[in-house]
């Protein structure tokens, strides 16, 4: 069985690659519905606690906010940044 300090050198040696922090150009066309999905699926996972995820850990704080960037580019690109705001208000007055 693999531990948890294992797991956590093999994502830092697979995110430590050369040429993983290379920028690529992806061209893709998704739905608004999917934009708005992924992006909650991006903001939730950054919200895991601490020792749910160790790929996620290993990340640190720039990964982190670049994954935030990217969700909040999604959403702007497709028009859905006020919308997917009010969602989460929603979302927060349930939660209570």
């Amino acid at each position: 069985m693999i531990t948890a300090i294992d797991a956590a050198k093999v994502f830092d040696t697979i995110l430590s690659i050369p040429g993983m922090n290379e920028t690529v150009k992806i061209d893709l066309k998704i739905s608004r519905k999917n934009v708005l999905l992924l992006s909650h699926l991006i903001e939730d996972g950054l919200k895991l606690r601490e020792g749910s995820s160790i790929l996620l850990e290993g990340v640190g704080e720039q990964g982190k906010s670049e994954l935030e960037s990217l969700s909040e580019e999604f959403l702007q690109k497709a028009g859905l940044i006020e919308l997917h705001e009010k969602l989460a208000g929603i979302s927060a007055s349930v939660k209570d």
